[in-house]
């Protein structure tokens, strides 16, 4: 396949970025994000207009300036999790492992591989999800479903840093699927990120934060198809120390067969761990942008759109 040179030049300068960032300390990622975001926020107007909107609608009981504070930490830890691609992709495994400082709920992943199960890894977008992946695949059989990026150069140099330490990456497909069903029945742990907003006719509204959110329904149907366990996993960032995981047991409602209370159980499971430290959570993606009144073909389903133009000003 033929390649843009524009493509192959912007990839290469990504990848020789990383490179430079995966020889740096997440301490001074992490100091680097905040400058940035200090320097660019006022030019950061999508991002910031999305988060503000978010976190009107989970945090309504805030104060405008709580938010807004909470909206910029938010930015700060975002950016830090670009920055620490390379540092968790091509820094010096050893280097990768050290930063992780603190691990809470193991046991939970041990326990339920002792007992013959699976594991199924919510993994939501906070923190830094892709240090999450270099530990699990560091430790345990690990799959986790991948969609190759748009700029097709780096779809091998991304692939190399999650499977550097065992992982195994399937596709977004049926096939993808399949290759989660098999990896649960042999006792194994897979990851799946439960907080993006599936296709029509892969998903159901389920509440998050009381709002309805079209939810997909991956989780249910693995569940239904194996006795494997659900467990929450996060890499909470720890400023100037490292990393800390966490995993918690998911909500119970995760394993009903009804797919909405089952899908309500995976996104109750997300805001437990957003209450680790909201300020982590990826708050500038578009969680509400389907409506049961666009689903229920509704003429005038764009003036519920929590996303409109009216309300991004």
């Amino acid at each position: 396949m033929n390649v843009p040179w524009q493509q192959r030049l912007q990839a290469t300068a990504i990848s020789r970025l990383w490179r430079i960032l995966s020889r740096l300390s997440p301490t001074t990622l992490w100091r680097l994000s905040v400058a940035l975001v200090n320097v660019a926020y006022p030019l950061l107007k999508r991002e910031r207009a999305v988060t503000r909107l978010n976190l009107e609608v989970v945090y309504p009981d805030l104060t405008e300036a709580r938010r807004a504070t909470l909206g910029r930490e938010s930015l700060k830890h975002s950016t830090a999790t670009m920055l620490e691609l390379g540092f968790a992709w091509q820094g010096d495994p050893d280097r990768v492992a050290d930063s992780i400082v603190e691990v809470h709920g193991r046991e939970l992943l041990d326990d339920a591989r002792a007992e013959g199960k699976g594991v199924i890894i919510l993994a939501p977008h906070f923190g830094n999800w892709e240090v999450l992946n270099f530990w699990l695949s560091s430790h345990f059989p690990f799959t986790a479903m991948y969609e190759p990026p748009k700029l097709a150069p780096l779809d091998p140099i991304i692939r190399a840093g999650r499977e550097r330490c065992g992982a195994s990456l399937v596709p977004t497909n049926p096939r993808g699927v399949a290759a989660l069903l098999k990896a649960l029945k042999r006792s194994e742990a897979v990851g799946i990120l439960p907080d993006q907003e599936p296709s029509w006719g892969s998903g159901v509204f389920a509440p998050f934060f009381e709002r309805p959110a079209y939810t997909a329904t991956l989780l249910p149907k693995l569940v239904s198809r194996t006795n494997a366990r659900v467990v929450t996993g996060v890499a909470l960032r720890r400023p100037g120390r490292g990393f800390a995981l966490y995993f918690l047991a998911a909500d119970e409602r995760v394993y009903d067969e009804d797919e909405t209370i089952s899908c309500s159980g995976v996104n109750a499971s997300i805001e437990a761990v957003i209450a680790l430290d909201p300020a982590q959570y990826q708050w500038e993606y578009k969680r509400y942008t389907k409506t049961l009144e666009e689903q229920r073909g509704d003429p005038d389903f764009r003036r519920y759109r929590l996303y409109s133009s009216r309300n991004m000003k």
